[in-house]
């Protein structure tokens, strides 16, 4: 429908829907100084779509306040702040990323490199590296300062969907329509772990966000699990959703993961029991 809506958590209430984009909705992103007061000026989320648009939105209105643009025709399938709220990331299917500065909307870097389209990107916690992951089957560390890719992570054999960086920053899960999350030690630049995480792709890996004690994973086996953080053990395996597991994410303060899928749900998790 190309719609975005706004819940709140526990309890699942609609807040708001911002309308914006014509068709499919690929990505939404939280600013990082986001919050429900702020100024109607301020921009709070980011989203994109297929036809390759880019939506900078407020709290306060149902309409975008600023639209970047150079994607289209190609879909955008990736938007993230950068950790200072001053830039944003795009991953576009056009083989590239960009890099855009959020105060004039222009385009600061456009990294090529991937053979094939580049699926999801994201930050290390101090801004110095962005990381990307490829449909080409491979990831990408590239350093912000120059622009240049300095560390190729090749160890899938089928595309690589998803990519995070631990808070400490050394360490970089991927996952792959390989149904494998490999684990990447930049400090040793080699692979230090693969885990059979599941028996479909791996849609999207995401460390908790402030210590990083562990690691979730979710699949199109409809499941989502939890990895503890150095021994990439199993924790848990939480099952609900009747179709794909699209996308998963854990809230800043840890308590909450939510999850998304192709049976038209979404769902909040407790992430009490295990913190």
């Amino acid at each position: 429908s190309g719609l975005c809506k706004l819940w709140t958590i526990p309890d699942c209430k609609h807040v708001r829907t911002f309308r914006g984009h014509t068709i499919n909705a690929c990505c939404i992103s939280w600013h990082p100084q986001s919050t429900l007061t702020q100024d109607p000026a301020m921009i709070n989320l980011a989203s994109s779509s297929f036809d390759g648009s880019v939506k900078l939105w407020n709290l306060q209105s149902d309409e975008p306040i600023a639209e970047i643009e150079g994607h289209a025709p190609f879909r955008v399938s990736k938007v993230k702040f950068h950790p200072s709220g001053r830039f944003l990331a795009t991953a576009c299917y056009d083989h590239s990323w960009r890099f855009w500065d959020l105060k004039t909307q222009e385009e600061i870097l456009h990294q090529e490199g991937h053979s094939r389209a580049v699926h999801d990107i994201t930050f290390q916690c101090d801004g110095s590296l962005s990381a990307t992951a490829g449909m080409d089957a491979y990831g990408r560390i590239w350093d912000l300062r120059t622009g240049r890719c300095i560390m190729f992570l090749e160890g899938h054999l089928k595309p690589v969907l998803s990519i995070d960086f631990s808070p400490n920053g050394y360490h970089l899960a991927t996952g792959s329509e390989d149904n494998l999350c490999k684990i990447w030690d930049l400090r040793q630049i080699k692979n230090v772990y693969s885990i059979a995480a599941h028996q479909n792709l791996v849609s999207t890996v995401k460390f908790q966000r402030t210590e990083g004690h562990y690691l979730v994973t979710a699949s199109y086996d409809n499941t989502i699990k939890l990895w503890m953080h150095s021994t990439w053990s199993a924790l848990y395996s939480l099952t609900g959703h009747e179709q794909k597991i699209m996308s998963a994410d854990i809230s800043r303060d840890g308590r909450w993961i939510a999850t998304v899928s192709y049976d038209r749900t979404f769902k909040i998790w407790s992430a009490k029991q295990i913190r």
